[in-house]
């Protein structure tokens, strides 16, 4: 039986439409346990669904509540939990396969087509008080790891399976295209990994200075030029052509100054989602061995991201929040978010641990 009690939720009813709402408490299944929510960053997924309903096949059609970057305390477990109990903080990774297929046998279980993922239709998202979710993708967050942290796991795991795909070594060079929050947590990610020389790009000066500040070798604004000379620029400002480039912004014409950049033999991972139809210089790429991998969310990326930031090598992640809100003030929190200012956005959800 769900209870009544204040389970204040941001939900979105379609384009546009965007509301503060009281909901029931749920009970945790079996497997399941219930969480006090304390964090969650704004992603521009979210952002996204607000304001135009969808995306791609993803469809708005009921309300749903929003968020899936979040981390809170354990309340409650489900009578098949033995590894969590009440009053454990954790991590939330928000996609859960709902089934034991051929995907998740090979470990790969962000390709299964029955994965569910919270705050994508039809799957309500943790952006409220009280949340229930999979014990199995619930992960301890260790002393010293701050419960924001623990929200930006979420991202960070995209720089992580990012990097992995990318088959980031020590001696790498790397280009990442856009300083927004997924380029920067690919920077540090890389970095970490022994990447030897990091170069960025972005059209805003100040997402360039955060990127200095984060540990990128090179940072270069960029210009309206076409493509080649954008590529043109980076491999003289890099003395050469990277070994790994990875594209963050989704833009059409980021994608072909990656391949143009990128040496040959190389590897360009697509990491930020755009247009479904994009036009590529795949002869460039083809006659060079040029390989073009996608990325789709992660996976096997808690426990490492939660190693990371033990080991203090990730102290510089908790600057990527810019600016927190209530979870009352949602909806000015959403605003900001809309109209790109700062980085990264937390909302505290927790009314017993105010800002």
């Amino acid at each position: 039986m769900a209870s009544t009690v204040d389970n204040l939720s941001v939900v979105v009813h379609g384009a546009g439409v965007i509301r503060l709402e009281n909901q029931s408490i749920p009970e945790p299944g079996r497997n399941e346990v219930l969480i006090k929510i304390h964090s969650v960053g704004i992603c521009g997924s979210d952002v996204h669904f607000w304001q135009h309903g969808r995306i791609g096949d993803f469809v708005v059609q009921k309300p749903m509540v929003l968020g899936h970057e979040s981390s809170g305390a354990v309340i409650k477990v489900g009578c098949d939990v033995t590894h969590l109990r009440a009053g454990d903080r954790v991590a939330i990774e928000p996609a859960v396969p709902q089934e034991n297929d051929d995907f998740c046998k090979i470990g790969r279980y962000n390709l299964s087509p029955t994965i569910f993922c919270c705050a994508t239709p039809p799957g309500n998202g943790s952006l409220c008080r009280y949340y229930v979710h999979n014990a199995n993708f619930c992960y301890k967050l260790p002393e010293g790891v701050s419960y924001e942290e623990g929200a930006l796991i979420e991202p960070l795991s995209v720089g992580i399976h990012a990097c992995r795909r990318a088959g980031v070594t020590f001696g790498s060079n790397i280009l990442i295209c856009g300083a927004g929050p997924i380029g920067l947590v690919c920077l540090l990610v890389a970095k970490s990994m022994g990447a030897a020389k990091v170069m960025i790009t972005d059209l805003s000066p100040e997402r360039l200075l955060m990127a200095k500040e984060m540990g990128a070798d090179i940072t270069l604004q960029a210009k309206r030029e076409t493509p080649q000379e954008m590529a043109d620029a980076v491999c003289g400002h890099l003395s050469g052509m990277p070994d790994i480039t990875m594209e963050c912004t989704g833009a059409e014409v980021c994608i072909q100054t990656a391949i143009y950049a990128t040496r040959s033999g190389g590897t360009v991972v697509l990491v930020g989602l755009g247009s479904p139809m994009v036009n590529i210089p795949i002869l460039n790429a083809s006659t060079r061995e040029v390989d073009i991998k996608g990325i789709f969310r992660y996976c096997n990326t808690w426990p490492m991201a939660i190693s990371m930031l033990v080991s203090g090598r990730l102290n510089v992640l908790r600057s990527l929040v810019t600016h927190r809100f209530s979870l009352e003030d949602s909806l000015q929190a959403f605003e900001t978010a809309h109209q790109g200012l700062g980085i990264k956005i937390i909302i505290r959800c927790d009314k017993d641990d105010p800002l």
